[in-house]
């Protein structure tokens, strides 16, 4: 399957599009990324500009169409800071909504940071020692420390660079007095976060979002390295991003869109992102700052196949979309898949050898084995009348690719594979004669198959029919298995084959079985 995973984030709109194998790996097919501007006045006036809002509908309805073409089944949006704090940021959820056909969740910070911490720990080590990620978006700054690969503490604050950039930096090249007044904010907000981090001797910070990134490639191009595609894991020490941070502060925009490895689009944000940064590696005593690549997006992905691994799995294995929704209702019922499975090999066989003394059509074989494989769900609601509860689950289960008349014909015949249970045609039927004879032969064929499996220990391999003067002989191949169990059980259910096909049933062990 093909999953989109999408970040609606204060600077800028990310998608990633995955192909997931049936084993929960997954490799990334493309990636699309547009810068909106959610951030800036809209973070401090609490709401988002008309052309903000407009900008965002364009661009996930663009993101909708690419992924489309690339064969993408599902979706999983969130939106971060910015939307989460404008007053009207429902209306941007509801036009997308409405408009593109994605839904996009609002996500709280420690959401968020938990997300990115997935994303982290499957692209960077790290094992042994304590580290700290950081993810500097628009609008938030997240924290994780990381001790022995697991998260012990995760913060979500409001001091992302475009905020702090319209709060702080009027001036270009930002006034000395704006960046003093900006680094004391730093320290009052993150000061009881950092202690706590300080206090564990970490000393490699990783560093996620664009905006690190961009400080890192900086970095790397002052001394003299051009990171290329291989960015992911590239180390930087603490001292080099301070340098970073005393160059750009003294730069007006046009002096930084010439620093190389600086994203022009960050140009306006960059200096707070690099105030940023260099206090945070500073005041927990980092050493090293390190990039990854991946976060939120990639922590969307496995999140997803986390929580959706046998889903996946089915989506993968059964293109068809009836069998796919056959093994959904199955799972989510908690059945026995053993025992359904061999009843439904054991009817199609059956089937296979007398479809045509019964007169049934070929699709019918399908509805037999669907029938087969749901007969039981019903001994989730109560195991006595275990049969009307599994017909009333399987006509009310969603089982979608079915019409209405193949899945009330698969419900009746699941019902009636209980021998005391008669199958006849009623006054509020949808189906007609035709397929009410349908209904009793493939009932007369699923009693006889479950009654071959009645022990549950898959004793019955195979059978084979046969027809001479007006008998029928089942013939069972057990590999040498004790058969006498089944071959009870499915003799006291042959009554209706017997009316159905006119002939008497004989059931019996195969010779050299």
């Amino acid at each position: 399957m093909r999953l989109a995973a999408i970040d609606v984030g204060t600077n800028s709109i990310h998608m990633l599009v995955a192909q997931i194998d049936p084993e929960g790996h997954f490799r990334v097919v493309d990636r699309a990324k547009e810068m909106v501007g959610f951030g800036g006045a809209g973070l401090t006036r609490g709401r988002l500009s008309s052309s903000a809002i407009e900008q965002g509908v364009r661009t996930l309805r663009a993101f909708r169409t690419l992924a489309d073409r690339l064969g993408v089944n599902r979706y999983q949006a969130v939106a971060t800071s910015a939307v989460r704090e404008a007053r009207n940021g429902g209306e941007l959820i509801q036009r997308v909504r409405d408009e593109v056909g994605i839904r996009v969740k609002v996500i709280p910070g420690r959401e968020e940071a938990r997300l990115i911490q997935l994303g982290v720990r499957h692209a960077i080590d790290l094992r042994g020692v304590p580290a700290l990620i950081l993810d500097v978006g628009g609008g938030s700054v997240e924290t994780i420390l990381v001790e022995d690969d697991r998260p012990t503490a995760m913060h979500s604050l409001k001091v992302g660079v475009a905020r702090l950039a319209e709060t702080f930096l009027k001036s270009d090249p930002p006034d000395p007095l704006e960046i003093k007044r900006l680094e004391r904010h730093l320290e009052e907000q993150f000061e009881p976060v950092l202690a706590e981090v300080a206090a564990r001797r970490v000393r490699k910070v990783v560093g996620t979002s664009g905006t690190v990134l961009s400080l890192i490639g900086i970095a790397a191009q002052q001394r003299g390295e051009h990171p290329g595609t291989r960015f992911n894991n590239l180390s930087v020490r603490a001292e080099e991003i301070a340098r970073v941070r005393r160059l750009l502060k003294k730069l007006d925009r046009e002096q930084r869109l010439e620093v190389k490895g600086l994203d022009a689009k960050r140009a306006d944000m960059i200096v707070a992102g690099a105030c940023l940064v260099a206090y945070v590696l500073k005041r927990v005593g980092a050493e090293t700052l390190v990039a990854c690549t991946w976060a939120l997006r990639e922590g969307l992905v496995i999140d997803y196949i986390d929580r959706h691994g046998r889903g996946i799995e089915e989506t993968t294995r059964f293109r068809d979309v009836r069998r796919r929704s056959v093994a959904r209702l199955l799972r989510h019922l908690g059945q026995d898949a053993a025992h359904n499975q061999t009843v439904a090999r054991l009817a199609l066989r059956l089937f296979d050898q007398i479809h045509e003394q019964l007169g049934l059509p070929a699709e019918a074989r399908e509805w037999l084995e669907y029938a087969a494989l749901l007969h039981d769900v019903g001994h989730l609601i109560d195991h006595e009348n275990h049969h009307r509860h599994s017909y009333y689950l399987i006509v009310n289960g969603n089982l979608f690719g079915f019409t209405r008349e193949e899945v009330e014909i698969i419900g009746q015949a699941a019902q009636h594979h209980h021998r005391k249970s008669v199958p006849k045609s009623g006054a509020e039927s949808i189906l007609d004669e035709k397929s009410w004879r349908w209904v009793r032969s493939l009932a007369a064929i699923l009693r006889i198959a479950e009654g071959l499996d009645r022990s549950h220990y898959g004793v019955v391999h195979d059978l084979k029919v046969t027809r001479r003067r007006g008998r029928v002989t089942i013939a069972l191949v057990t590999a040498g298995d004790d058969a006498a169990l089944e071959t009870w059980e499915a003799r006291k259910r042959t009554d209706l084959l017997e009316k159905m096909l006119g002939a008497e049933v004989a059931i019996r062990v195969a010779r050299g079985a």
